[in-house]
């Protein structure tokens, strides 16, 4: 590997940077459309996460387990923040999927009082 892709490999992990998103209010209507992906650590994910969302931390997202997730409907990368978002975000992207992150994250997603399961 040339140390160009490897620079390259290192700066899509980074959590800076544009990537598509979609805002709380639309995934909120639409939420049956996407795959949900919260990549918060399991004890954030138990706390509460939005219905329907699959727990797939971001220290354990790797083509394995991406391989594993179904290709029916894009994704939406869910963080705290819209952080840790960014490079599972490019990641999905990386693998062939369709994929954005939640704007503003789970801080935005309570501050809208939309629906949680805790």
């Amino acid at each position: 590997m040339t140390s160009n892709k490897k620079v390259s490999g290192w700066f899509s992990w980074l959590p800076f940077g544009n990537v598509a998103s979609i805002s709380p209010e639309k995934a909120a209507r639409l939420i049956n459309n996407y795959l949900l992906i919260d990549v918060r650590t399991q004890m954030e994910f138990d706390k509460s996460h939005i219905p329907g969302a699959i727990s797939l931390p971001l220290q354990s997202l790797n083509t394995d387990r991406i391989n594993e997730l179904p290709t029916d409907k894009p994704v939406i990368c869910i963080c705290l923040s819209a952080h840790r978002s960014k490079p599972a975000t490019r990641k999905f992207i990386k693998a062939g999927f369709e994929a954005q992150e939640l704007e503003g994250g789970m801080l935005a997603w309570w501050k809208l009082k939309l629906p949680i399961k805790e």
